[in-house]
This record gives structure tokens, sequence and C-alpha cells, in this order.
């Protein structure tokens, strides 16, 4: 399983849109960037779980966790002339863009916000590719380390504590 953050405006789709949709599950639309499209196609596999990133907000931040449910296909706005995302080079037989169906797990409250990520961008999250300057990416990978340091930072007080524990006797512990 991989782990990923997946940026979406709120005021375009939030965490409350994806709440409110039939089965809590959407298609991730519209992504028309290259790089980010490659790993949506080659890399994304059902199963795997991403953080909900809200971007462009008042409040940046991470407000759930998402599990991969489809794996990649044509993304149908590249089809749809009155979309925005509408691509009039690419066809059918040979689509551009691509999607992947994402179901909500689970809402993070308060949402970790983009200040609180940067208070371990000196050690946990060091490589994290959000916290890096310039990065513009809607989808990014995350290590195993990123996402268990992330989800620690919303864990209830006995998990983190039963945690430390656990890596004090010499066992690491499952976070997921």
């Amino acid at each position: 399983m991989k782990y990923w953050l997946m940026k979406s405006e709120p005021d375009v789709f939030g965490i409350d849109d994806l709440e409110r949709a039939p089965g809590r599950t959407t298609g991730w639309e519209g992504v028309r960037n290259y790089q980010a499209r490659n790993m949506l196609r080659d890399d994304f596999r059902v199963g795997d779980q991403a953080f909900f990133y809200h971007s462009s907000c008042d409040v940046p931040g991470i407000a759930g966790v998402v599990r991969v449910v489809r794996a990649a296909y044509a993304d149908p706005s590249q089809f749809d002339a009155k979309s925005e995302y509408y691509d009039a080079a690419s066809t059918r037989a040979a689509p551009r863009w691509f999607s992947v169906d994402v179901q909500l797990e689970r809402r993070i409250e308060p949402v970790i916000t983009l200040p609180e990520l940067r208070e371990h961008e000196r050690d946990a999250l060091r490589e994290m590719l959000i916290l890096k300057r310039g990065n513009r990416l809607s989808v990014t990978p995350l290590t195993a380390a990123e996402w268990r340091c992330i989800v620690a930072l919303r864990a209830p007080a006995t998990r983190r504590r039963a945690s430390r524990a656990t890596r004090a006797a010499g066992t690491r512990a499952k976070i997921s």
C-alpha cells in the first residue's frame, strides 16, 4: 500500500462535499499536471490511502483520510466540452488525463493545519513535498513514516502513550 496527499480547494470540492457524495465516494477529476497525472495513472492502487488536504483557503490543512476504491481510468471531464477541464486534443482511444475514485474514511478534526505540519519539517516531515518551497502539485506521495507522523498528530492520548511505550520496547507501532 502507498500513501498520498491529495489537495483540493474547499470552495470547489471539499471534505463536506465528499461526505455528502453517494457512498462518500467521488472521482478525483480535473488533474491537469503531467507529473500528477502520471502518479494517478501509474502509481495509485486500490487500497492506497491519502490525506484529503484543503488548499487555497483560510485554513489550509489536512481535513480527512480517503481510500482509493477504483484504480486509474480516463477522466471523463476531459471529454465534456462544457467542463472547465475539457481537453479538445484528448480522445477516448488515447485519453490524456486520468482519475481515481476515493472514498472518505474519516474526517480529521480539527484540521491538521499547514503551520502544524511545518512544526515537524526539520525532523519527521523534512522530505514532505507539500512543505517544500514552490511545490504546487495536487497529488504527492508520502512515505510510511510521514503518514505515521501525521496520523499521530490526531491520535487519542491513550493511543499516543501506547505508541511511545511500544517504540520504547523496541518494536514498531502500527498506525493506520
